[in-house]
């Protein structure tokens, strides 16, 4: 009895089926020539937009993956030119597809972002499916199965609130194929059967024959593993029925059927079930679906099929004691294996393990050894390979814990940073209390010494009035001591004299010192008037300075626009009119002139966007710096921006001085520097904004900047002053260039 090892042939090839069948440019609208339908529409109408999805994924399945992509990128170009963001998003989710395919893991990633990002501008529910529909995807390609059932959940609930149409029972059927493959991948055979009926249901409904045996496949497939863990016959019986069903759409249609190797796909699946889970009477129907899928392997250059339909052969011919037809059937199948190169090392193991016992069986016990080292050899390779899956997987799980402690520290540091804010408000209301303290003891003491003023007052005048009293007494009671005490009088007036004297001196003097020092306070208050006057006068200048550059900026753009733009049109609709009555020696002329007007007008549009970006009117300053960053961005320059707590509360005109500022800050990076990588970054505080631009260019020496009259940077600091902000230059020779920007809100 030889080893069933056949049944790991079946389990790959069903994948790839779903993954096709994923698709929305399935192999059967192959046929109905999607390079004639896109050359249909005029360029960049809508329907072209629509049409290119397919075109190019049927470009892509015949290997012409360079071209899919120029016209993938062609038609974006027109996409995000369109208000409506949902052609745009269509054409970024369909590259970041087929960018997978090809493994190239930025580009998928950005393009993946993108389409993200332009599905939030559009409220097409089909095409916001399908967006998640494609993440999900890439997710499933990239071991995060969890993640894509989120994203294929997610894709069917906005399906069910898109209105109907034809597309989207498609894309819906693509979405329970995948949840199909995933559940049966997990052993949920309840869910898988879930979503394998429902895919069935939309097949049966659209009449499709590609779809409907994509369907009875799954379905067979799925009933049949159930069967294996529940020894449950009805599940068998199951599995059969739509085994049959699968090979009669396929004979019903044989014409629609754009892959030929389906019918051998079949025919392997139904020969294993009648050789592994049915009686011995079903051993001719064994026979005959073997050496069908045997013969439609070959025809079709399906070796694996081949290989896999010689080897039940075999395990029949050594049943029916024909042990040397089994090894002949045996190497067939191992030639065809290493023709196919097939990737399942398990096929090879067993081949070579069944050879060494038919071999030792006949005693030839050279060929026996000689395959059995074939098979430790294949055993060492499938050890090693679980072993780098085992490190890959715990590579995996490494990865995860070390963006666990990533965010712990980011999370740590956002704590520390709101302390250090807590901090911050509390050092500045101890300061605005202690200033306000310094003012009512400053009060205090002034009131104190009005107090202290009216005291003394009252006391000379007491004085006055007791050196009076004293006299008039003494005058009365004593005058005949009138001579005698004559002088101790006039010495009692000087004395008052001297001391009212004094008294009226000490407050002249304190009034005096009081005026100067309000005379001083005045001219401080009046210096600072002038230095407000001076600053005021400032801004107004610069507020009219960019006031004026930016209504010159949007008077060009729209004379380019509407005078040159006008004017390169007619002269392109001039030339197309020629183009009908001119001889055929001077067609190429006409259309080389032609194609270099529309260079000029796409040259003319971009400047006059540059000029005047109403992207900055309509979505704000974030959506205007990503969209300016994707059109700077190039083979050989990364640019990349980045929104740290923005809450889009700042004014557009401030929006506006921002992106000059950006864009004047780019541009030198690009120009002067010769930079290969440029991160810019806007981080909202509690109470200002930083602007910081980064560069990996050439560098340069800040000193001879400062002795330079250069018109960029003049422009620079210009803003940088309108909007009370700092500047701050740090920039060393050929390492690169930062530039911080602060104003306050």
């Amino acid at each position: 009895m030889l080893i069933n090892f056949f049944s790991f042939l079946r389990f790959p090839i069903l994948f790839l089926c779903l993954v096709l069948a994923g698709h929305a440019a399935s192999a059967q609208e192959l046929s109905n020539s999607p390079e004639q339908l896109y050359k249909k529409y005029k360029p960049g109408s809508t329907q072209r937009m629509m049409m290119t999805g397919k075109y190019a994924q049927a470009l892509f399945f015949n290997k012409q993956e360079d071209k899919a992509i120029a016209i993938l990128n062609e038609n974006i170009a027109y996409a995000k030119k369109e208000p409506d963001g949902k052609y745009a998003a269509y054409l970024y989710i369909i590259s970041a597809i087929n960018y997978r395919l090809l493994d190239n893991v930025k580009a998928y990633e950005n393009a993946s972002r993108l389409a993200q990002f332009y599905e939030t501008k559009t409220k097409d529910q089909e095409t916001k499916g399908y967006v998640a529909y494609g993440i999900g995807w890439i997710r499933a390609r990239n071991n995060k199965e969890a993640e894509a059932v989120r994203y294929f959940l997610k894709a069917l609930s906005l399906y069910e609130k898109a209105p109907n149409s034809e597309s989207l029972n498609n894309r819906k059927a693509s979405v329970y194929r995948e949840l199909n493959s995933i559940y049966a991948d997990w052993n949920e055979y309840q869910l898988q059967e879930k979503y394998s009926k429902l895919s069935l249901e939309i097949a049966l409904q659209q009449k499709d024959p590609m779809n409907l045996f994509d369907s009875y496949m799954a379905m067979g497939y799925m009933y049949e593993k159930r069967y294996e863990s529940t020894d449950n016959k009805a599940f068998i019986t199951l599995a059969e029925s739509y085994y049959l069903k699968a090979i009669e759409t396929y004979k019903a249609n044989k014409a629609r059927m754009p892959i030929p190797s389906t019918l051998s796909f079949v025919a392997i699946n139904l020969a294993n079930l009648y050789l592994n889970y049915f009686p011995e009477s079903y051993r001719d129907k064994v026979l005959y679906y073997a050496n069908l899928a045997k013969t439609q392997g070959t025809a079709t250059g399906n070796h694996d099929h081949a290989a896999s339909a010689n080897g039940i052969l075999a395990e029949l011919a050594l049943q029916n004691g024909h042990q040397e037809d089994a090894k002949n059937y045996l190497m067939t199948a191992l030639a065809e294996s290493e023709y196919n190169n097939i990737e399942d090392p398990q096929v090879k193991l067993s081949i070579f393990e069944n050879l060494s016992q038919l071999f030792q069986n006949e005693n030839n016990f050279k060929e026996a050894i000689f395959y059995q080292k074939k098979y430790i050899e294949t055993f060492k390779q499938i050890y090693d390979q679980k072993n780098t899956a085992l490190g890959k997987r715990l590579e995996i799980q490494y990865e995860r814990e070390k963006q666990k402690q990533q965010l712990l520290r980011l999370q740590l540091a956002s704590e520390k940073q709101e302390q250090r804010l807590k901090e911050m408000s509390w050092h500045s209301l101890q300061q605005a209390q202690k200033l306000e303290n310094l003012e009512l003891t400053k009060e205090n003491q002034f009131r104190k010494l009005e107090l202290t003023e009216i005291e003394n007052s009252k006391k000379a005048q007491e004085l006055r009035l007791s050196q009076l009293e004293s006299s008039n007494r003494k005058r009365e009671v004593d005058l005949y001591k009138a001579r005698v005490d004559y002088k101790e009088k006039i010495n009692t007036f000087y004395i008052g004299l001297i001391a009212s004297v004094s008294l009226l001196l000490i407050l002249l003097l304190y009034a005096y010192f009081q005026r100067t020092k309000g005379i001083k306070q005045k001219e401080k208050l009046h210096l600072l008037e002038m230095d407000k006057v001076i600053q005021d006068s400032k801004i107004s200048n610069l507020t009219l300075m960019l006031e004026g550059q930016e209504q010159e900026r949007g008077r060009i753009a729209r004379d380019l626009h509407d005078g040159l733009g006008s004017l390169l049109s007619g002269t392109k609709m001039n030339l197309f009119l020629l183009k009908d009555k001119s001889s055929d020696q001077h067609q190429p002329q006409i259309e080389r002139s032609m194609a270099q007007i529309d260079i000029a007008v796409d040259e003319l549009r971009r400047v006059a966007h540059n000029l005047m970006p109403d992207l900055l009117l309509k979505y704000g300053l974030q959506e205007t710096l990503m969209e300016y960053v994707s059109r700077m961005a190039t083979p050989t320059l990364d640019v990349d921006v980045q929104f740290l707590h923005y809450s889009n509360q700042l004014p557009l005109e401030s929006q506006l001085l921002v992106y000059r500022i950006v864009q004047e800050l780019v541009n030198n990076a690009v120009k002067h520097a010769a930079a290969e990588q440029i991160i810019i970054q806007f981080i909202e505080n509690e109470s200002d904004y930083v602007i910081i631009v980064e560069d990996d260019g050439e560098g340069f020496d800040i000193k001879i900047l400062n002795h330079a009259h250069s018109a960029g940077f003049h422009n620079i600091r210009s803003r940088v002053e309108f909007l009370k902000g700092t500047l701050q230059i740090d920039s060393q020779i050929h390492i690169g260039t930062n530039i911080e920007i602060k104003f306050p809100k």
